[in-house]
């Protein structure tokens, strides 16, 4: 059954002895008052807006176990040990952990000793955390989704568990007593109309609470800069690179082989590293620590850097290779200024045609054909196995099975009838297009000579305070807009 509510005085007085801030941050206190209040919730806050706060103090307020999935191993440890620093009842689970300390943790949950515990999608759905999970008399408050956009976007990294998590509610509801409830919040810095619609239908949120602030940042420049060969695109970074001494940045390039090529390249006379998914667990959390500790000056990063790592002190973001979507690209450039001082994003692209240098078109051809691959083997798979199943029974015959199950349940030709056994169902709605209209609205956002922030605020739906904002006064086409204004003769109109 649900909690009787909390009075809010108590709210601010636990908020103040844990945290120390007198008051909340605007919208920090509507996020709480609705998770204490048992609601469902989509927050799209900026990065730097405090939103671990919000869903780790309604938690601490209540009895019972509230569950946080997160998608890096690095982001659930930093979480959990500032937690355990305050002494509260904390824990993670995940597959790098010594196994004594594993058992002590699953111990702890059967216990009902946590009030917070952190997981990866993987690690819910694992059979040692979901059996425990399933004991009817283990109280839980809520289900957080933090980084939720990591369950809309495809690429390399994608984790087909992602999709399963609609299914959590309902299977975790129907074992407990009638009149209980489970909240799930999604938490994410940047998801756009679409996005959040996918999120909406995914997790199943019941009405939700949508809590939104607009990503424009007054102190971050936004900078576009078209090559017209590779090897002016390796000139420009140079000489950025030495226009910005000792300060600490990150370069973001699409592929793993690049990662390390430019990094092998670079460091005769910088201290950079490499950064991707295929390194080792230990190697990416060395290059992390070694970063944020500024042994290193930046880091040559495909989109698996970044989420988890918080180095308020960061000053630019160079993108060598422009990201496949705008949501991508507000998630990396949101990396630099978190202190409120100025700081500086460029983006590196091909000249508009993408005949001079087809990097960048190329790019994008390759990973729109790779979605395509993906969707044809889902597709053959319906014709491979039963109506209805287990997705690990599939993902052992098949290779991708689990994706290729994801794939179909984003294109409405699947359904989780609980978090392992699907249904085919008989209503196709193909979401190829999604894919290469995101392409689109990258390409056109690059090349255009709008204001590169009111370009941003249309697209994540901010429209009026796109109109609001005028000319941000902080970005290349603003600038080109003032130089030419200054330039005009006095009394000219401009046209």
């Amino acid at each position: 059954m649900a909690e009787q509510s909390v009075a809010w005085g108590e709210v601010r007085r636990t908020f103040q002895q844990i945290w120390g801030y007198s008051d909340f941050r605007p919208p920090q206190d509507a996020i709480v008052r609705a998770l204490l209040e048992h609601r469902d919730v989509l927050v799209v806050l900026p990065t730097g807006g405090g939103k671990s706060i919000c869903f780790q103090l309604p938690a601490l307020l209540q009895s019972g176990l509230t569950l946080v999935v997160s998608p890096l191993v690095a982001l659930m440890e930093n979480q959990v040990q500032e937690l355990r620093e305050k002494a509260l009842p904390a824990a993670t689970l995940h597959s790098q952990l010594p196994p004594p300390q594993r058992r002590k943790t699953l111990q702890a949950l059967e216990r009902q000793e946590l009030r917070l515990l952190y997981v990866s999608p993987e690690t819910l759905l694992s059979s040692p955390v979901w059996e425990r999970l399933c004991q009817p008399n283990l109280r839980l408050n809520g289900l957080i989704l933090d980084e939720a956009h990591c369950l809309v976007q495809w690429g390399e990294t994608f984790r087909p568990a992602y999709r399963r998590l609609g299914a959590v509610r309902q299977a975790l509801l129907a074992i407990r007593p009638p009149g209980s409830t489970l909240p799930i919040a999604a938490f994410t810095a940047t998801a756009d109309p679409a996005a959040q619609t996918i999120l909406r239908q995914v997790l199943q949120l019941q009405s939700p609470q949508v809590v939104r602030l607009n990503p424009h940042r007054s102190n971050l420049t936004l900078r576009v800069k078209a090559v017209v060969s590779e090897g002016q695109r390796k000139s420009a970074l140079q000489q950025y690179l030495s226009q910005h001494p000792e300060q600490a940045g990150l370069v973001y390039v699409r592929t793993r082989k690049d990662s390390e090529a430019l990094a092998q390249k670079l460091g005769d006379r910088y201290r950079v590293a490499p950064y991707h998914a295929g390194l080792s667990s230990r190697d990416r959390r060395q290059t992390e620590a070694d970063w944020m500790a500024d042994k290193l000056q930046f880091v040559v990063a495909t989109s698996a850097f970044g989420m988890g790592v918080n180095k308020s002190s960061t000053r630019w973001v160079v993108h060598y290779q422009a990201p496949c979507t705008i949501t991508e690209y507000v998630q990396e450039v949101g990396r630099a200024g978190r202190d409120g001082n100025a700081a500086e994003a460029l983006t590196l692209v091909s000249e508009p045609t993408g005949w001079l240098e087809p990097g960048d078109r190329q790019r994008t051809n390759f990973f729109e054909s790779q979605t395509q691959i993906l969707q044809q083997k889902a597709q053959r798979l319906i014709g491979q196995i039963p109506p209805s199943g287990d997705v690990r029974d599939i993902a052992q015959q098949f290779e991708h099975g689990a994706i290729s199950l994801s794939w179909l349940h984003s294109a409405g030709q699947l359904e989780w009838v609980s978090p392992f056994q699907y249904q085919l169902t008989a209503s196709p709605q193909p979401p190829s297009g999604l894919q290469a209209s995101a392409s689109q609205q990258m390409h056109q956002f690059l090349h255009s000579r709008q204001c590169r922030w009111q370009s941003l605020l249309v697209a994540f739906g901010f429209r009026t305070e796109a109109q609001r904002l005028g000319n941000c006064g902080h970005c290349d086409n603003c600038d080109r807009y003032s130089r030419k204004a200054l330039k005009r003769p006095t009394g000219a109109i401009a046209r």
